[in-house]
């Protein structure tokens, strides 16, 4: 079972809305809708998880390219939201298969030796590794007052913790 939820920054503090994810099928969809519940063209956080499997933080602010964190990117990629995240997180384009995407940097191909570390899995659709840890940008809730350290610590009820910090838990939990 999947929660989204956007909190908009306001000068009094933080709205919250419920997310229906049924027509965003990009991240840009995503941010669109950030972006649309914005007020002033202020700070929108996107937070979105999957049942204590992994969460994710998409922040918007303005026209600003989106900023995002995935708690379990190998987890996120199996979820068709969460692989909003993790596909933009790691330069993938659904519409364009290449063959050059299977290779390596250091020019092995997927499957071979040296291809892959110990802390991937390998997605079934693509082939491609996906960390089994965090990925994205961990700092993208500092100023707000959720630290990078204390992001990447986040396990279960990390949605509650975050609003927790950011002063808005009654906010989030009317909309859950």
């Amino acid at each position: 079972m999947y929660f989204a939820a956007l909190l908009a920054r306001t000068e009094d503090g933080w709205e919250a809305s419920d997310t229906e994810l049924d027509n965003v099928e990009t991240l840009t969809d995503l941010a669109d809708l950030a972006r649309e519940a914005a007020v002033d063209d202020d700070t929108v956080v996107a937070l979105l998880e999957q049942e204590d499997a992994w969460f994710g933080v998409v922040r918007v602010d303005g026209d600003d390219d989106p900023r995002i964190f995935v708690s379990n990117a190998a987890a996120a990629s199996r979820s068709s939201y969460g692989s909003l995240l993790t596909d933009e997180l790691l330069g993938r384009d659904e519409t364009v298969e290449d063959d050059l995407d299977s290779l390596d940097l250091d020019g092995t191909e997927d499957g071979e030796p040296g291809a892959q570390d110990a802390e991937t899995e390998v997605d079934d659709q693509t082939g491609a590794p996906v960390p089994t840890g965090p990925l994205g940008d961990p700092a993208l809730l500092d100023d707000l007052g959720v630290g990078e350290k204390d992001l990447l610590a986040l396990e279960r009820d990390a949605l509650s913790e975050i609003a927790d910090a950011l002063g808005c838990t009654d906010v989030l939990e009317a909309v859950r």
